[in-house]
């Protein structure tokens, strides 16, 4: 059952104080002694005077000794354990196995002790039928009393400690006036044969707790140790919200409790032994499956589950063995094809058991009652009720109308006062948060609660008011609360508004499948809220509330972003209720409507748009008619007005995650410091990672110390941060000044600022380590650079990783080669600029002079570009030969140069400033080899003749064939075609910058990928420069549904070539794609290509580049990207 007595004001408190205990005797001197933590828990003076407002009397408490580790499975002899020290009841309450009083007999139970009776909603014939068939197996029905009822067939309990040494813990002592109460506890149980006496080498110890009134006791056993060493048993447990779900439909309920519940379950031997607890009366175990066990509710669970969906049966060996024997071992399934018989499971004992109509509850009564009988399980008269329009389950008021929270004490939350220690606090919002579906906003009133600390809580202790802040927080005239208000105002007002909420929450429609959803987001500054509600006679009714507060980084977030983190929310808590329908949502601003239809969306928005893409909504903006509904119709429903005007008092100090742009370290001139750089690099398919370290003394920039070292497993970060504890390591002997840390890993050097969060355990632990060394220096900065600045210690790392061994520098030459690359320079020391104006004195004329400008004429620069094309001329050996032969000049020339010359000279002529053109034979008249001569450009000055007419503002990146053509009219080289094609094919700008096609060609459709690498798209490019393996080509795969990239180098893109990659990159990793994405290219069209696409059993499909299409637009922004 849930926790829902947590409202109790009074906790029980477990004692174990020498004063009200004795002392046995101390154990033997060759038995070893262990000693178990005690619970770091509150002192229980303070504990009961905040909770009873009564302090109990001081008592001298017996040092608690020192913790040692409990000894390991290995040994052989048994282990004792003593324990001391205060403890709380909540502390250990799932480690309890209560003593009950126990009777012997129970009241006989008549036929009038059925609760049938609701004369108003019943005919008594229809009563009085329901009653004769629970009548007709009365012999499982058990009436007031504690009396063991009869053992459950085919399960048992057993506990596997594996091979753990038995562990015999102390007896704990009893106070004279609680012995007496204890002796009868223990004959009451032995008398019911639910305990015998033991021999067993295991023994818990019992824990005496004191009741409310102070007088009476009750008994627990302490199965920590135990729980500590048993095996879990993996068994779903059922969900609270599950098994509130479907009851629209339902008219009559049945909330039945099964008798004693655990107590019904037989041990098995081993079970028996482990399961011995020590009193001061001896040694006891027990002879059912007690509460407090580390598997019982499981055990117990399952069995009540395959009661009700009877996946096994009894088998006759079981049946008729007196020895208890497991069903669930044998393994022998149902063969009776039936149906579950109440198509819902239990809460371990507590049946809940619907139906909508009484012929239909009467059929599954007596299914029930069928199987009980089978399985022997008996029902509690006093605790089931039969056939009501309402009935309470689970804390919780279930009927026709809908779902209300039902608290066990609701009285004694409404005068709770406000908690002065954390753990009252943590009780408080803990059975608040089983609730959490009922409060509007609960998340949002909750969390400045949440954020107390116990170090918070002497606060309010040592304030003692005039005036309650609860009460100045209702009255009337209360005013925005000011941006510095003591937290605890806040804090009080908040538990004020919480209790009000409990104490007055709405009934919750059931979910009706039937009708629309409707989902109403909300967003405030720091928090978020949603709620799910349907409409019901023209009113929205709520189903389901909840909310959340955000984190310091979602504080940042738009409005737009917040109303989508609460639309998420709801569809994550209440996804089963709305999976593949139309749902209506209601927002306050339209924003959240264009989000939705809007397209080709990246980072955490893009996120959003691909989770919310399953679901078809509708988002509608709330109108004042709406709202004016939301309001006043459904009561239960705050307008959004009032709750920003609510929000402000109970706000919590929270601030959006800021980064401080902090100036870059700077050193003088002649300064003497310390430097150190550090570099990290890994592999990630081979693996394998190096780092290195070099520590620089300023002024002279001396290098002291240079080292590397090699790891075989290491991430990228990770080297990263051993390559700065290394720099850590090697100034540890130096003197103590001003150490400037320096590095080219952003995430390292803003994590150890503090800038960042570190999350990753792993680096968890590198950082607190750094953070250990750097306490020694006090006068430390951090500086992040680019990796081009950082050469010196990258160089060291590198080689580190391709030796895959680390050194340490020793030799001049190699850090003269350190030094020679070393570029820190450039950021730390700053450049000073001194420029000297130098002033003359100067006379002024009484009359302006107009002094016409300068005209640079056209003629200078063709004579400043002239002979500079000329000088370069000079510079190429072809060029000056050719001029020479031209001239007749051949005197210097070999007979293989002038044949050379002779065979081009026609198509060349000089002019008189000794330039070289270019004149093609096949103008004939001297004056129209004058209208097309070219003048010839030397290979130096073609790279700018390139830029000028295609990269420049004049060139505008035309294509090949435009800027091949506006050269070619004025200037000539040879080979000028490809020298064109070849830059324009290495222009980043065009190939990264490429506008929307103008062909549009007939496209499939946005085909929908529904998993990853379902669709892949493919892409090339081209005319690279070539590496070092002779790779001109990028061939690219891209997964449509995650945008997955994989980049391929290669040195053609045949179909050979192709199908070779595709194979080895993406179809051995993920598998064949169902579809392939291309744009016609040739190599993909081939023959081969196909025929393997055939054997993986592939589709091929063409698709022509239409922009418009998401898809294309995702390969080609991947495309682009791995370009820049």
């Amino acid at each position: 059952m849930p926790n829902e007595g947590a409202f109790e004001a009074e906790p029980n408190v477990i004692v174990e104080d020498p004063s009200l205990v004795e002392t046995e005797e101390e154990p033997k001197a060759e038995e070893p002694i262990r000693d178990l933590p005690s619970d770091d828990s509150s002192p229980i003076e303070a504990a009961v005077q905040d909770r009873t407002g009564t302090a109990p009397a001081e008592t001298p408490m017996e040092p608690e000794p020192p913790e040692i580790e409990p000894p390991g499975p290995s040994q052989e002899e048994p282990v004792c354990y003593h324990e001391g020290g205060e403890q709380f009841a909540e502390d250990v309450e799932s480690h309890m196995a209560v003593l009950p009083e126990v009777a012997t007999t129970t009241e006989k139970v008549t036929i009038e002790h059925i609760q049938v009776d609701n004369p108003e909603d019943n005919s008594p014939e229809e009563i009085e039928r329901l009653r004769q068939i629970i009548w007709k197996r009365c012999h499982l029905l058990m009436g007031k009393g504690n009396a063991l009822p009869p053992a459950a067939r085919g399960v048992v309990c057993d506990i596997d400690v594996g091979g753990a040494t038995p562990v015999a813990q102390r007896c704990r002592r009893v106070a004279p006036q609680f012995r007496e109460k204890l002796s009868d506890l223990i004959k009451g149980l032995l008398s019911a044969k639910m305990i015998s006496p033991s021999t067993s080498p295991w023994a818990s110890p019992i824990v005496i707790i004191i009741k409310k009134n102070g007088v009476d006791i009750q008994l627990c056993i302490d199965y920590r140790v135990v729980n500590g060493l048993t095996q879990l048993m993996v068994y779903p447990m059922p969900l609270i919200n599950d098994l509130l779900e479907d009851l629209d439909k339902v008219l009559w309920y049945c909330s039945l409790d099964m008798v004693s519940g655990f107590w019904v379950v037989s041990m098995t031997e081993r079970a028996r032994l482990i399961s011995a607890f020590i009193t001061p009366f001896g040694l006891f175990e027990w002879n059912r499956m007690p509460f407090g066990l580390k598997n019982a509710p499981q055990i117990y669970q399952r069995l009540i589950d395959n009661a009700l969906y009877g996946y096994l049966k009894i088998s006759a060996d079981v049946s008729n063995d007196s020895e208890p024997r497991d069903v669930f071992l044998t393994g022998e399934a149902e063969t009776e094809q039936k149906s579950s018989v109440l198509g819902r499971r239990s809460y371990i004992d507590d049946i809940l058991v619907t139906a909508d109509s009484w012929d239909a509850l009467c059929n599954k009564v007596d299914r029930l009652l069928e199987v009980c009988d089978k399985w022997n399980l008996s029902i509690s008269v006093v605790k089931s009720f039969w056939g009501l329009r309402k009935v309470d389950y689970l804390g919780h008021q279930v009927s026709m109308d809908g779902l209300e929270a039902h608290p066990k004490d609701l009285q004694a939350l409404a005068d709770l006062p406000f908690p002065s220690t954390l753990r009252a606090m943590q009780s408080f919002l803990g059975s608040l948060n089983y609730y959490s579906r009922f409060i509007e906003d609960f998340a949002i009133y909750a969390s400045v609660l949440y954020e107390l600390r116990e170090s918070d809580f002497h606060e309010i202790t040592r304030k003692k008011p005039e005036e309650s802040v609860i009460e100045k927080a209702n009255r009337d005239d209360r005013k925005e609360a000011p941006a510095g208000e003591d937290r605890w105002t806040r804090a009080e007002r908040a538990f004020a508004v919480l209790k009000t909420k409990i104490a007055a929450t709405p009934v919750l429609r059931h979910f009706d499948p039937d009708r629309p959803p409707v989902v109403v987001v909300y967003a405030s500054k720091w928090a978020v809220s949603a709620a799910l509600m349907q409409e019901h006679h023209g009113v929205y009714w709520p189903v389901n509330f909840t909310s959340r507060t955000l984190k310091s980084n979602e504080i940042n977030y738009g409005i737009v972003d917040k109303e989508v983190l609460a639309l998420l929310r709801i569809l994550e808590v209440c996804y089963t209720l709305l999976v593949t329908r139309k749902i209506k949502v209601l927002t306050r601003y339209s924003t959240l409507g264009w989000l939705m239809q809007s397209k080709g969306f990246h980072g955490r928005l893009g996120r959003w748009t691909a989770l919310l893409s399953p679901w078809t909504l509708e988002i509608v903006k709330c109108t004042k008619g709406e709202d004016e509904i939301l309001g006043t119709l459904a009561a239960t429903i705050t307008p959004r007005a009032k709750v920003d005007e609510a929000l402000i008092d109970i706000a919590p100090q929270k601030q959006p995650r800021q980064v401080i742009a902090m100036p870059p370290p700077t050193v003088e001139p002649e300064e003497k410091l310390l430097v150190v750089s550090f570099d990290g690099s890994a592999r990630v398919k081979r693996g394998g990672g190096a780092y290195s370290a070099i520590v620089w003394q300023l002024p002279r920039w001396k290098v002291v110390f240079a080292a590397s070292e090699y790891m075989a497993e290491l991430t990228v970060n990770e080297a990263e941060y051993r390559g700065m504890m290394l720099c850590l390591d090697l100034v540890a002997p130096l003197d103590r000044g001003r150490l400037i840390i320096c590095g080219d890993s952003n995430l390292v050097i803003r994590q150890m600022r503090g800038e960042i969060e570190c999350k990753a355990p792993g680096l968890k632990l590198l950082r607190s380590k750094a953070m250990e060394k750097l306490r020694s220096w006090p006068d430390h900065e951090f500086l992040h650079m680019k990796r081009d600045l950082n050469q010196s210690a990258d160089k060291l790392a590198g080689a580190a990783l391709q030796r895959g061994d680390g050194e340490v520098v020793t030799s001049e030459e190699d850090k003269l080669d350190l030094i020679a690359l070393n570029r820190l320079d450039e950021l730390l020391i700053p450049k000073s600029v001194d420029s000297v104006a130098h002033v003359a004195a100067v006379t002024r004329s009484t009359r302006r002079r107009r002094v016409s400008p300068e005209v640079l004429q056209e003629e200078i620069v063709q004579r400043t570009r002239s002979e500079r094309i000329l000088q370069a001329q000079n510079e190429e050996r072809w060029i000056v030969d050719l001029k020479a032969y031209l001239k007749g000049e051949v005197g210097n020339l070999s007979s293989d140069e002038a044949k050379n010359c002779a065979k081009v000279a026609d198509d060349y002529e000089v002019d008189e400033l000794d330039l070289l053109f270019y004149c093609p034979v096949a103008a004939q008249t001297d004056e129209e080899r004058d209208l097309v001569a070219r003048l010839v450009v030397p290979e130096t000055l073609q790279h700018d003749f390139l830029h000028h007419y295609h990269t420049s503002l004049e060139g505008g990146h035309r294509g090949i064939g435009r800027t091949y053509h506006r050269i070619r009219a004025h200037f000539h080289w040879r080979g000028l075609y490809r020298s064109v094609q070849r830059y324009v094919g290495e222009c980043v700008d065009c190939e990264t910058g490429k506008g929307r096609p103008v062909a549009q060609g007939e496209s499939p459709g946005n085909v929908q990928a529904t998993y990853p690498f379902q669709m892949i798209a493919m892409d090339h490019i081209p005319s690279l420069p070539k590496s070092f393996k002779g790779n001109t080509e990028l061939l690219i795969w891209v997964d449509l549904f995650s945008g997955y990239v994989i980049a391929k180098a290669s040195a053609s893109r045949t179909a050979q070539t192709v199908a070779e990659n595709y194979e080895e990159c993406v179809f051995r990793r993920f598998g064949a794609s169902e579809v392939i994405r291309h744009d016609r290219e040739p190599g993909f069209m081939s023959d081969f290509f196909r025929a393997f696409n055939r054997i993986v059993g592939q589709k091929q499909r063409v698709l022509w580049r239409t922009g418009h299409k998401p898809t294309v637009l995702l390969k080609e922004w991947c495309r682009r990207s791995r370009d820049r």
